[in-house]
């Protein structure tokens, strides 16, 4: 009897180590799966994370590294290591700057243009600040008349003012020729270009100009361009240079800097930025 109580115990030993062996097994398979879930959620994570970062990396802008003073037309363009001064072969009169980069594309153009029988000439290139304010301020005060034999100063409204000067004169901080990427050439007359030697050279440029860097950004008003300045065929912009001018003029020019000049107070008020500096036509954009 008592050599079978003893035989029973071991096996209740047995069967208790085997139980708890058991348990132990299905703790570990468990922590196991748990371990590889928590890392596969963190590896998850991570890899948003990443994701996140791409995506942000995709929305932000690149914004060239360019001094207030160059996108204001604030400089001396003699004294400016971007800027260099334009031959008389290439221009209508002395003292004309461009972009430096600008300038070497638009004389492998004009000399293109020369073996097809078209004369480039550049009749206006950078204008600083000081030189756009007395453009604008000529017409503001009545000292120059305006589009459609009118003086500004007939109009009393500052802001309906403002609207009739900016149809075809940029307001001081705010003119694309600040940057030395942007020409006029040959005639500032639309009519010009609508025949004879002038529609020849505007066929030419439409066709040939986009191969040498150079687009129209003032194209008719239409669904491509519904407002801004009025076409201008004369007026033709270098964009690999331009382009990061207008980035950086976008992401850094406010309207406390668009000022010193009579009227400044209207550029706010009109939202010059949005419908005049950037309202060009799409293919000049970035």
């Amino acid at each position: 009897m008592k050599k079978k109580n003893k035989v029973n115990y071991w096996l209740i030993i047995l069967i208790v180590l085997l139980a708890v062996i058991l348990v132990l097994s299905r703790m570990q398979r468990g922590a196991k799966r748990a371990f590889f879930r928590t890392s596969e959620v963190e590896q998850k994570i991570d890899t948003n994370k990443v994701n996140d970062l791409k995506i942000n990396q995709d929305d932000m802008k690149i914004v060239p590294d360019i001094d207030k003073n160059y996108l204001l037309g604030k400089v001396t363009p003699a004294e400016s290591s971007k800027m260099t001064r334009v031959s008389n072969i290439y221009s209508s009169r002395d003292g004309l700057y461009m972009h430096k980069e600008a300038y070497e594309a638009f004389k492998k153009m004009h000399e293109a243009a020369q073996e097809d029988g078209i004369n480039l000439i550049i009749i206006s290139a950078m204008r600083t600040f000081d030189h756009q304010k007395r453009i604008w301020e000529n017409k503001w005060n009545g000292r120059q008349i305006l589009f459609g034999d009118i003086y500004a100063t007939d109009i009393e409204s500052p802001t309906k003012r403002a609207l009739e000067i900016l149809r075809f004169s940029a307001m001081p901080g705010t003119s694309r020729h600040h940057w030395g990427t942007d020409i006029d050439l040959n005639s500032l007359n639309n009519n010009f270009f609508k025949s004879g030697d002038g529609l020849k050279i505007y066929q030419w440029l439409q066709e040939n100009a986009l191969k040498y860097g150079f687009c129209q950004p003032y194209t008719p008003h239409g669904k491509e361009r519904g407002g801004g300045y009025e076409e201008e065929k004369w007026h033709w912009s270098y964009m690999p240079v331009a382009n990061d001018y207008y980035t950086a003029y976008i992401n850094k020019i406010s309207y406390n800097d668009i000022s010193g000049f009579d009227g400044s107070e209207t550029s706010s008020k009109l939202n010059v930025i949005k419908n005049y500096v950037k309202e060009i036509d799409p293919e000049c954009k970035p």
